[in-house]
């Protein structure tokens, strides 16, 4: 693994683990059709997430493009996950949030390395 892409792949990994969570405990609550919604962008965040993961871990050169859908994805699951009380639903909004902020981070670095690599590609 790069060492520069850890604090990132941590909080993927963070991210993925609250989404799980969120979205098995929103199967528990009573009214299930009305966290529908939460439930699927859960599931849809904690496998961009995942993707995202694997990318870095592997030191891609297309990192940049699952970076910046990844920060899409977890925006809309914070969002949908910040209106509802629930704990976990809660949790994985924060745990989502500080995703964001570390593929943010990363989103320059990556565009410079791929803006690199594609100048020396053939």
């Amino acid at each position: 693994m790069r060492t520069e892409y850890k604090p990132a792949i941590d909080a993927l990994l963070a991210c993925i683990a609250a989404c799980d969570h969120c979205a098995t405990a929103c199967l528990q609550e009573e009214e299930v059709k009305k966290m529908a919604r939460c439930i699927h962008l859960d599931l849809d965040c904690s496998a961009y997430c995942s993707l995202t993961a694997s990318f870095l871990s592997k030191g891609s050169e297309h990192a940049r493009l699952v970076l910046r859908q990844c920060v899409e994805i977890c925006e809309a699951c914070a969002v949908e996950c910040e209106r509802h009380a629930h704990d976990h639903c809660q949790a994985c909004a924060a745990a989502c949030r500080r995703c964001i902020e570390v593929c943010q981070e990363l989103i320059p670095k990556s565009d410079a390395v791929a803006d690199l690599l594609y100048a020396s590609a053939p």
